[in-house]
Parts: structure tokens; sequence; C-alpha cells
């Protein structure tokens, strides 16, 4: 998260991607840098156990989402 802040400020466009038991860590991170509604592209947690076709799901949902986050522009005001 700290990553593609750091990159949307200073105007590279970047998606950052979590699982969803790193939501509430990810929400204090945007607001601690100054950019509380940063979007971000969640997957399922955990990813350690999943076979390759879960994980194949599971990138191209993220992909797919990251395509959305990367081809518009967000505003942090």
């Amino acid at each position: 998260m700290h990553d593609a802040i750091t990159a949307e400020k200073a105007g590279i466009p970047a998606a950052a991607i979590m699982t969803d038991a790193f939501v509430a860590t990810a929400d204090a991170l945007a607001r601690a840098c100054g950019m509380p509604a940063y979007p971000y592209t969640v997957i399922s947690h955990p990813i350690a156990p999943d076979d390759d076709d879960a994980l194949r799901r599971k990138a191209a949902e993220a992909v797919a989402r990251c395509v959305e986050l990367l081809t518009q522009r967000f505003s942090a005001s």
C-alpha cells in the first residue's frame, strides 16, 4: 500500500493488492499516508494453501480490478 501511494504521489499510476485479512491494515496505512480513500484490489485470504487453479482465478480477478484502477484517474481530493 505504501509503495502504491508513494508512486501515486509522484504521478505514477499504481495498484495495490491485499488479501482480505489485511484490509484494516491497508485502510489504516492509506489514512496515515494522507490518502484515506485510496482504492486497491482485495483477494481472498489465505493464498498459501490454494492450488494452481484457485491461484489463477484469484490472479485473474486481481488483474481485472487492477486494470480498472490503473485506467481511471484517482483523485485524493
